[in-house]
């Protein structure tokens, strides 16, 4: 055999022996870091898209009014008994005078009004009967509202001294023409008072809802913001993530109404959105 021959056969063997190394340690390198270094899916929230209660608001303020009050003149010599400030039931005695007897019209709160002695003199008094269990409220709505301003749309309010508690109400009437000065409507709301803690003549901030209704929704927290679009993490059967995009609507309470893009009971990430990409498998969690 010719030298040349030899050493040909000679450096393509050596070729075959360094591909065939370098061939099995590559193999082996992949082998291992699957076995020893595949990290497990990432753990996320998921939320359930379901339908919740929407609405649009407009915020105002008004003076609580009892829904019935009266007062009555009383002159302190022909009293012939103390007045009880208390709550009395219809036609329970208010006072008792020399020549007559004082008796409620109407279920109420006995109290007195603030009226200097020197106004009345110092015989007299000003005893006062009010129905404080269903407040009068009179607002004051923009004209842009007119369209939507109706009988029967709800109502909140918030008295300062019980901050943290919510008072519920509806419109019972509205006036037929805009205040020219003002440029707006007169309301009246009728609220809930049965424990009688909204004192007449509060201050109470108030909540108007409109445009009520049921829609689909996802947690705020679920949408990741792209420009002017918006997507969510939908999640598939087969726990991977399909990056959707939503139209959105009124935001509510830390959710957001969905008009596009998603159908009930299907399942968005919810809270871990940081970690992940689209085509991903994931390990869905319920908090």
């Amino acid at each position: 055999m010719k030298r040349s021959k030899k050493v040909t056969i000679g450096i393509i063997i050596f070729f075959i022996i360094v591909a065939t190394v370098i061939g099995g340690r590559t193999a082996m390198g992949v082998y291992f870091k699957k076995k020893f270094m595949k990290r497990p899916p990432p753990g996320v929230v998921v939320e359930i898209v379901s339908e919740k209660g929407f609405s649009k608001t407009i915020e105002s303020y008004c003076t609580a009014l009892s829904s019935k009050t009266t007062s009555f003149k009383i002159n302190k010599s022909e009293l012939l008994e103390d007045i009880k400030f208390r709550a009395v039931k219809k036609g329970a005695v208010i006072a008792k005078l020399q020549n007559k007897t004082i008796t409620a019209p109407f279920a109420g709160t006995i109290g007195t009004r603030g009226i200097s002695s020197s106004i009345l003199g110092t015989n007299s008094i000003i005893v006062t009967l009010d129905d404080s269990k269903r407040i009068l409220c009179d607002l004051q709505i923009p004209e842009v509202y007119a369209a939507i301003l109706k009988k029967g749309l709800k109502v909140n309010a918030k008295f300062l001294a019980y901050k943290d508690k919510l008072y519920n109400g509806v419109i019972i009437s509205h006036a037929s023409r805009v205040d020219a000065q003002t440029r707006s409507i007169l309301a009246r709301a009728q609220i809930k008072n049965s424990g009688l803690e909204i004192l007449p003549g509060s201050l109470l901030d108030i909540e108007l809802f409109y445009d009520q209704k049921e829609a689909l929704s996802v947690a705020d927290t679920s949408i990741i913001f792209e420009d002017e679009k918006k997507f969510v993490y939908k999640i598939l059967d087969n726990n991977k993530i399909k990056k959707t995009e939503v139209v959105t609507g009124i935001r509510k309470d830390g959710n957001l109404e969905i008009l596009e893009g998603l159908n009930a009971n299907e399942k968005v990430v919810k809270e871990g959105l940081a970690r992940l990409a689209d085509g991903m498998t994931v390990r869905p969690l319920t908090k």
